[in-house]
């Protein structure tokens, strides 16, 4: 497995008081396997990422990445797993407003020292952002930046992809062919895929479907 969550809690302090977000998640996702995760608005999916993703700590719990349990590194230690382990594609782009689109592509594959030029030129190609290189993020639309965003996470080749709404932004039609492109590109790449989704229809493209409701996988 390339990913494993076991029993993950976690609850966050407002000034209403203590809010449980999860409440003993876990769930296993293969190498080359893509994983839909779905439910209502605050059920935690998103929370559920950020962990899988070393961006925040779980209350309780543990989880693995490539064998690696990466809930007991510390900062510096999650900073680098981030770096080279796993590749996050947001609903917002969070493409550098200062860099071309060559350069946004390229920049995360040059941080992890993973910078293959064969593999960015397959990945600009099938995501048809060739005419775009010498452009800004400010000079695109918003499905152009939702495929650099795609481009950039992918050209470092990480066994992990995390993607939060990443077509949320999108129309439908839109949405569809960003969708499919990345699960092309993921599929052969072999890099396993957990996607965050509000929708039934892009949920049903991927490998299997899981529900959070009430911060629990929906039996």
């Amino acid at each position: 497995m390339i990913l494993s969550l076991s029993d993950i809690t976690k609850s966050y302090q407002t000034a209403e008081g203590q809010i449980s977000v999860l409440r003993g998640v876990s769930l296993d996702l293969a190498r080359g396997e893509t994983l839909a995760l779905t439910g209502e608005s605050g059920s935690g999916k998103s929370t559920l990422l950020h962990l899988a993703g070393g961006l925040d700590r779980p209350d309780s719990g543990s989880i693995l990445v490539s064998g690696r349990e990466i809930n007991k590194l510390d900062d510096a230690g999650r900073a680098g797993f981030r770096r080279t382990d796993v590749g996050v594609i947001f609903q917002q782009y969070n493409l550098i407003p200062s860099l071309d689109v060559k350069a946004n592509v390229s920049f995360h594959a040059k941080l992890a020292r993973r910078f293959d030029p064969l593999w960015e030129t397959e990945l600009v190609e099938a995501l048809g952002i060739g005419q775009l290189l010498q452009r800004y993020p400010e000079q695109l639309s918003g499905g152009q930046q939702q495929r650099v965003a795609i481009g950039r996470t992918l050209a470092a080749k990480p066994p992990l992809v995390l993607a939060d709404e990443p077509t949320g932004n999108l129309d439908e039609s839109t949405a569809d062919i960003a969708l499919d492109i990345m699960l092309r590109l993921t599929k052969s790449a072999g890099i396993a895929l957990l996607l965050v989704t509000h929708s039934s229809r892009l949920a049903n493209k991927l490998d299997r479907r899981i529900t959070l409701s009430g911060g629990k996988v929906a039996a």
